[in-house]
């Protein structure tokens, strides 16, 4: 039961946002990262079931944070929640070992949806 989430974007209002989204559909926020490189840090330490993550970020971008965190855990489910809808980027991310990618902003239903399809 995935359940617990690591919420992973360089704006706090986003991750607000995230987190009621999520929390009023029973899910359980057990971390929020401001960049990929805290993201790395954070999956390490706490292993969630999944993980929301933006591409365009300080430090780390998203692809990057993916790909290491891929390479930590092989199975981790991450979904890509990005403003960038560039499709290189989505390709780069789903090559990368994302799951899925939600284009900001989003309806709340999508993240829900998409955290199901996942195993959430």
């Amino acid at each position: 039961m995935g359940k617990r989430i690591l919420i992973t974007d360089d704006t706090a209002f986003m991750r607000m946002t995230l987190r009621n989204v999520l929390e009023k559909n029973g899910y359980e926020v057990v971390a929020e990262a401001e960049d990929g490189l805290q993201a790395v840090e954070m999956y390490s330490d706490i292993r969630p079931d999944l993980v929301t993550m933006d591409i365009t970020m300080p430090r780390m971008d998203g692809i990057e944070a993916i790909k290491r965190i891929m390479a930590i855990d092989p199975d981790a489910r991450i979904i890509v929640v990005s403003a960038m809808g560039q499709k290189a980027l989505v390709i780069e991310a789903l090559n990368s070992g994302a799951k899925d990618f939600i284009v900001k902003p989003f309806q709340p239903d999508r993240i829900v949806e998409a955290l199901q399809k996942v195993g959430g």
